[in-house]
């Protein structure tokens, strides 16, 4: 896949992590006037990461307010417990961490199995080539640039070279799967990351942060389109 064919295929997730949830259709009415792609929702348990927040009911309860696909990142452990109530609740991408089962390959065929897109994602500590026996099941490859569990935190410059080690590995045997980075995005880095071959931004902090979000997030957009040579 070109470069520039991956940035016409690019992505921007606000990640609801950081919106203030009293105040909820109005945060995502906000992004969608930006230009959103997607929503990302983060589900943690306690347990795989040090933190909690919501389950299927709340993305139930939230898929009520937007058609925008919803990207469901489960860091919890025994996510195979949990898929099939999440894809009920409304998500259409899936990503499980590869560190929280034992199963991973068996987890991807699950989740295409019930029509959502299968993502895996992997720790800053965790190795790319571990998903070299994976790679043919996976429709979304999640590089986290910040340690999970918390919103707020900097940028790990070590996840570029994750990125582009991803994307070669891609390119030879599933280019059409697509590469997410989350942690730490900001008008700051995004270009790099899709230099880097990242295709869907996760932006937590920096666009519900922002003085003016749907402005930052149009700054986003034009400055992933300015990254690549069109076509």
């Amino acid at each position: 896949m070109s470069p520039a064919a991956r940035r016409r295929t690019v992505k921007i997730a606000p990640s609801l992590l950081s919106a203030d949830f009293a105040d909820i259709a109005d945060q995502i009415r906000m992004v969608e006037s930006g230009g959103a792609d997607e929503l990302h929702l983060d589900s943690m348990d306690g347990v795989f990461v040090p933190n909690f927040t919501w389950g299927m009911k709340i993305v139930k309860d939230l898929r009520k307010l937007t058609q925008l696909p919803f990207d469901c990142h489960l860091m919890i452990v025994e996510p195979e417990k949990y898929v099939d109530a999440f894809r009920e609740a409304g998500a259409d991408v899936i990503t499980f961490h590869y560190e929280a089962t034992p199963h991973q390959h068996r987890l991807l065929r699950h989740v295409r199995e019930t029509g959502a897109k299968a993502g895996i994602a992997i720790n800053p500590g965790t190795p790319v080539p571990m998903l070299v026996d994976l790679i043919e099941e996976i429709d979304r490859v999640l590089v986290m640039s910040v340690n999970p569990g918390f919103g707020g935190q900097s940028f790990i410059e070590r996840a570029l070279a994750k990125i582009a080690e991803v994307r070669t590995v891609l390119d030879k045997r599933n280019p059409a799967c697509e590469i997410e980075v989350d942690g730490g995005i900001g008008l700051e880095n995004i270009e790099r990351a899709v230099k880097a071959g990242a295709n869907v931004l996760v932006a937590g902090n920096s666009v519900f942060g922002a003085d003016d979000p749907p402005e930052t997030l149009r700054e986003m957009r034009r400055r992933i389109d300015a990254t690549a040579p069109r076509a």
